[in-house]
């Protein structure tokens, strides 16, 4: 988890909206050079991005990285999938959490860490639709509440 002196590159706020986050891993991810100079002028996309188990490795498919504007030919592949370093025990443990039914690895935010890049990595459960209405409708209570309660604060 990123702490305050970690620099933000990224978020994925629409994950946060569309499943329930179960369990939360920090990840190390292998880029090319010119990959890390486009996170550090925050060109990153989340969008549509998930992360998979193959060969016992972990995965991460669909982030768009949009390819340097300094770059040469060497410039990368923007849709390329991306390895994830975990811990092989984490690994293991993933492996047979995303065999349950409805369970999926889905990046929540990139972040820079003692100079390296980090992916926080989150398990999680897809939301239906009425779940959706009903978080929506919870969050605007509390907020209808909180506004109720400053402005009750304000006149005394």
């Amino acid at each position: 988890m990123p702490k305050s002196e970690d620099k933000a590159i990224a978020q994925n706020r629409k994950a946060r909206h569309n499943y329930e986050l179960l369990e939360k891993y920090e990840t190390g991810i292998v880029l090319a050079g010119t990959e890390v100079k486009s996170l550090r002028d925050g060109r990153v996309n989340f969008k549509d991005s998930y992360a998979a188990l193959r060969n016992d490795e972990v995965w991460l498919h669909g982030m768009h990285i949009s390819p340097y504007s300094h770059g040469n030919i060497n410039n990368h592949n923007p849709e390329r999938d991306r390895k994830l370093l975990l811990h092989r025990n984490e690994i293991r443990r993933l492996i047979g959490k995303t065999k349950e039914t409805g369970l999926t690895l889905v990046p929540l935010q990139l972040y820079f860490k003692n100079g390296k890049v980090k992916v926080e990595l989150a398990l999680a459960k897809g939301k239906k639709e009425y779940d959706k209405r009903e978080a929506i409708a919870k969050r605007e209570a509390d907020r209808e509440t909180k506004r109720l309660f400053n402005a009750r604060r304000a006149r005394q």
